[in-house]
């Protein structure tokens, strides 16, 4: 047992973290351990209070997202170490786990993600039933038609692992100190933080919340609001039972997901844990309302078997010995979720030096990987790999507290849900975050959900077979979009973009704030670019569309998800480099209306007396213009590579907009388009997508983003040197464009592409998107290959489902863009549609 040290024992701290709880105390040890000085853990109780003391304490290499699988495989690897080092054993046991199919749509579940594996290097297997029953004898395997096998998975006791942590943080020159509550923050006007205590003041560089479920309290002491909540997670231990003390080797961890639990051995007994669902699942909602009830540290809740009786049903039926076990103790506590159930991890936009580390459903298996990551940005500046999904910035003021609790209800539900491709879920939608638009397009598509926003994904006529019907083949929206594809290229469509983010820049350092943020030059007044910010490492931070509308005053626009974790980079680099500009977020107040198409032209002409033809509106251009009497800074651009432009207008104009542009193009046959078939349109084009093709994952040059990032301008723009040096080392791996022989399913994107090489058939790479090709009638699809095997004409397969597709890479794009085509046209060449 850890004895306590209720002191500050300094006044001034590099880092304090605030929590001790598995994921706090392992942030403490990855800082410490990589040489910072004055670390110091502020723990208002004691080490492993909250949700970490009573965890079921399941470790798995398992899962669906591509990088959180390191931030996994991370955690293992140093719990298999830590007890060696830190001289504390952490109880930590290895028997494998197996995920259970019982249905076929779950088999399809599994080999899409074997897929997945292929290119990572933990390991994972598809088994048969007969495997299933000769690793966990004691399961009734009737209705088992596959398993998912993980052999390094297992579970470790969370306590001996958090004081191990803790021996180590210790160790390499942490502070710890608890009893210590935190009492408020103060930020001061050099960017650093106050933490007031009953002890006295700690004078702190950076701060970051790991306090649990107490980190919505901490942030409300600086006016944040985290979107979390607690709900209430049961398990179950039985009394000793025969057959399993008379087992030779530790069982495996089951996870039955129809069943919806997952199941493990404890000492000669089993343990057993369901996810009931959204209905019957219960939330601590008054804490979010009237926060934690002081003094809790390690209680439960009244446990409610009830609730979960279904599950001890499906567990029965499973694992047959389970009838005849006597339930010792049943657990019920807290756990927090934020609303998809994925942690929050990272710098917060808005507020200098202050970082979270808070949200996490499954802390014990991320605490070690988090630390590690965490430790690593804190010190390097930079992300060490990508973990968009994790960014705290992808919640903003439109995540409230109701659509909190909808969605954590639903999440955990949700827990064991068949995890499609384009997946959506529906619960707390929509937010108040919806365009313009909404109401009028809201029944007559199916809508996607963007950062809080809702946008068509893809639009209904009579006949389609409507709703939202998820499938890992090709389902209800493949001809639809394919119609949509072809209403763009042969007349004119409209499209809502009013989810991308969009800010103003404007004062006396904006030309040069954004030379040294951007690897693009500055575009002239009147002109638009595409440009993209760089990590120190070189890595692609963020793509933009930058716009320099008048002298000195810039629009910027990216990505809905991105709008956040953009706009914290740029504050970041103005506060850091002391820069003399204005930053505006209009991302609400601005509605998008896209017009794309060979006639996309006649049709806006007929609003404006503005002169829109080719030489005296050219691409790339952007001016303020009327359409219909309606004010709109006009781009010609379009992410569908043909005729178009984005029309940025007043949120409240949008439907008087959308209506004159519908009336004027009633003659040339115009249209909506969604999301889906933009998504074929700029990858027929060749066109990057960031958080696909790039990342920070990726540098510039492997993606071929050459073009846009000018090495030779003078200003010494962030991640330059880098770029340089791995210019002159020369490139491992570069992005190539492919089209595929494939039957009733495409690629997705993160599938295994492989290479019949001399020996034998290897994993060589990765696809980032892909789709069908309407244009060419096949699948299509860019990848991650090395050099040597990038050429056009080579060959190489991708695998999809479980079954290997023949590959070729060919010349991109597989279509030119209308600018390109109009460039070749005006030479006499004829070009390539």
């Amino acid at each position: 047992k850890e004895t306590s040290s209720p002191s500050l024992g300094k006044d001034r701290a590099d880092t304090v973290i605030i929590g001790g709880g598995c994921v706090g105390v392992s942030l403490a040890y990855h800082l410490a351990k990589a040489g910072l000085k004055d670390v110091v853990l502020l723990e208002k109780s004691e080490l492993t209070a909250g949700s970490t003391w009573h965890a079921a304490g399941l470790t798995t290499y398992f899962h669906p997202g591509i990088n959180l699988k390191k931030i996994h495989a991370y955690s293992i690897k140093l719990y298999e170490k830590l007890e060696e080092e830190t001289g504390q054993p952490v109880g930590f046991h290895q028997p494998g786990s197996i995920r259970i199919a019982s249905t076929p749509t779950r088999v399809d579940e599994f080999k899409y993600q074997m897929t997945r594996a292929g290119w990572h290097p933990t390991e994972q297997y598809l088994i048969t039933p007969e495997k299933v029953q000769e690793l966990f004898p004691l399961l009734n395997i009737d209705k088992v038609l596959a398993g998912l096998y993980n052999p390094g998975d297992g579970h470790i006791d969370p306590y001996s692992l958090t004081m191990a942590l803790a021996a180590g943080a210790r160790k390499y020159g942490a502070q710890l100190n608890y009893p210590v509550q935190v009492t408020n923050l103060n930020s001061r006007s050099d960017g650093t933080w106050e933490v007031e205590t009953p002890l006295g003041i700690i004078q702190a560089k950076r701060i970051v919340n790991a306090a649990g479920f107490w980190a919505r309290d901490i942030g409300k002491m600086i006016g944040l609001q985290h979107p979390l909540i607690p709900v209430h997670h049961q398990y179950v231990v039985t009394s000793t039972i025969p057959e399993v003390k008379a087992l030779k080797t530790e069982l495996p961890v089951i996870r039955d997901l129809e069943g919806s639990y997952y199941l493990r051995q404890e000492r000669d007994g089993l343990l057993f844990g369901p996810y009931e669902s959204e209905e019957k699942m219960k939330l601590q909602e008054s804490w979010v309302t009237n926060g934690v009830p002081p003094g809790f540290g390690k209680e439960l809740f009244e446990s409610d078997l009830d609730r979960i009786m279904e599950h001890i049903e499906a567990a029965m039926e499973m694992v047959p010995i389970l009838r005849k076990a006597d339930i010792i103790n049943t657990i019920a506590g807290p756990i927090t979720y934020s609303p998809d159930i994925l942690p929050m991890v990272g710098p917060h936009q808005g507020v200098r030096n202050y970082w979270v580390a808070i949200g996490f459903g499954y802390g014990i298996i991320h605490a070690g990987g988090i630390g590690k990551y965490l430790s690593d940005w804190i010190l390097e500046g930079e992300p060490p790999f990508d973990l968009i999904e994790v960014d705290p910035n992808r919640y903003g003021k439109w995540t409230t507290t109701e659509y909190t609790a909808a969605k954590a209800k639903e999440s955990y539900g949700f827990n064991n849900i068949v995890g499609y491709p384009k997946e959506e879920r529906f619960a707390g939608r929509p937010t108040e975050r919806t365009s313009g638009l909404y109401d009028l397009l809201k029944s007559k598509c199916s809508m996607g959900f963007h950062a809080g926003w809702e946008q068509p994904h893809w639009f209904y006529k009579p006949g389609d077979e409507t709703g939202y019907k998820p499938s890992f083949r090709r389902t209800n929206w493949f001809d639809p979009v394919g119609r949509e594809y072809k209403q763009v290229m042969e007349k004119a469509g409209v499209i809502d973009l009013s989810p991308f983010g969009k800010f103003k820049v404007k004062g006396t350092d904006s030309v040069k704030l954004l030379d040294h943020l951007f690897a693009n030059v500055v575009p002239k007044v009147g002109s638009t670019n595409i440009s993209h910010m760089l990590t120190p490492r070189g890595k692609v931070y963020a793509e933009l569309t930058v716009s320099q509308l008048y002298p000195g005053e810039f629009m910027l626009v990216t990505g809905s998800g991105s709008e956040l974790h953009d706009l914290r980079w740029i504050e970041e680099k103005v506060t850091r480099d002391g820069y003399k500009v204005e930053i505006e977020n209009m991302t609400d107040e601005m509605g998008v209306l896209s017009v794309a198409g060979p006639y996309a032209r006649q049709v806006l002409q007929k609003l404006t007396n503005e002169d829109l033809s080719d030489t005296s509106f050219k691409f790339l251009q952007c001016r303020h213009l009327k359409l219909s009497n309606i004010a709109v800074t006009a781009i010609r651009i379009s992410y569908t590579g043909e005729l178009g432009w984005e029309l940025y207008h007043r949120k409240q104009d949008s439907v008087p907009l959308y209506n004159a542009i519908m009336e004027a193009g009633q003659k040339e046959g115009i249209d909506d388009f969604g999301t889906y078939a933009l998504n074929a349109l700029r990858l027929e084009k060749g066109f990057r997508a960031w958080g696909a093709e790039m990342n920070c994952d990726t540098n510039p040059l492997e993606a071929g983003l050459e073009y846009f990032v000018k090495l030779n301008k003078a200003a010494d723009f962030t991640g330059k040197q880098a770029l340089k040096q791995i210019k002159e080392k020369g490139l491992k791996r570069r992005l190539v464009y492919l089209t595929l022989e494939t039957d009733n399913v495409d690629p997705e994107g993160n599938e295994s592409v492989w290479h019949n090489g001399k020996a034998r058939t290897i994993v060589v790479g990765n696809t980032t998107s892909g789709c069908f090709s309407y244009g060419a009638q096949q699948s299509l699809a860019f990848a991650y290959v090395p050099m040597e095997l990038s050429k056009v004409g080579q060959k190489l397969e991708v695998e999809l489902l479980g079954k290997n597709y023949p590959a070729t890479i060919i010349q991109e794009p597989l279509v030119l863009t209308e600018p390109t085509r109009m460039r070749l046209q005006r030479k006499g060449e004829s070009p390539k549609i």
